[in-house]
């Protein structure tokens, strides 16, 4: 077998792989350096995911493509008063500005749930997915009777600014989906963070998170069934975080061998 057969059948080999995943496995190579194809491809990705962390974020396009669904929209700010210190001081993005607490507290009550929205560090993935995962939630939640606030959308935030949120309006929990941090295969993934009973002292665990919302990864409507599922378990536990365990997948097996057996 000739040198080239061993490099063809490793390159076969590596492509099957490469059919199963979205990381950089098996790349060819020239001497010590990655080929020229991989290495356009790594910096292109990383490009993009620096364009996803400085992106503007459409606040106000977002704030009426929600409305549209039918849900009361507030539009407010974090304490970041622009891009720059929002990556700079991680801590203004956990505060609330102080015209957003004064356009939430007319709005305070006795919430079961409220939800939140906010750029995070990739605007887009919250443009691109937010929307749908709220269309697979909010008919679920009216359905079954949930006291549901103004849904919130805020300006600069991080995870922790849904606390400051649910204070403000006297909720009982809160769910925040946010742009997570760009990967290199995935600068539109959206994260979605669930809190019961937020404060101030409250941890990352106390939180339940739902990673990689995105076309490639956990498409919008599963993501809004496990959601619902999570949320339905913190309500009757009143608990979130690492006591919490996700068991939607569990549920749904069983509910499918009933089928069968049925």
């Amino acid at each position: 077998m000739t040198r080239r057969d061993i490099d063809d059948r490793d390159s076969e080999a590596w492509a099957a792989l490469r059919s199963l995943t979205a990381a950089r496995i098996g790349l060819k190579r020239a001497g010590a350096s990655l080929a020229t194809a991989p290495l356009l491809d790594f910096r292109l990705a990383h490009a993009r995911a620096r364009d996803a962390v400085q992106a503007p974020f459409e606040q106000a396009r977002l704030h009426r493509r929600l409305a549209e669904a039918g849900p009361s929209v507030l539009s407010v700010a974090s304490a970041a008063a622009d891009r720059r210190a929002y990556l700079m001081r991680p801590d203004l993005g956990r505060r609330l500005s102080a015209d957003a607490e004064a356009i939430l507290a007319p709005r305070a009550a006795a919430w079961d749930l409220v939800l939140v929205v906010t750029d995070g560090l990739s605007a887009q993935a919250v443009e691109r997915h937010a929307a749908p995962v709220l269309a697979g939630l909010l008919p679920t939640l009216t359905a079954e009777g949930w006291r549901v606030a103004p849904l919130v959308v805020v300006r600069h935030g991080r995870v922790a600014v849904g606390d400051a949120v649910a204070t403000a309006l006297g909720a009982d929990s809160v769910v925040v989906l946010i742009g997570e941090r760009p990967g290199l295969s995935s600068p539109d993934s959206m994260g979605a963070y669930l809190t019961w009973r937020p404060q101030p002292a409250t941890t990352d665990a106390d939180r339940n998170c739902l990673s990689n919302i995105r076309a490639d990864g956990v498409l919008p409507a599963a993501a809004a069934v496990t959601l619902m599922h999570l949320l339905r378990a913190m309500r009757a536990r009143r608990l979130s975080g690492v006591r919490l365990k996700d068991e939607s997948d569990a549920v749904r097996d069983d509910r499918a061998g009933e089928a069968k057996i049925r």
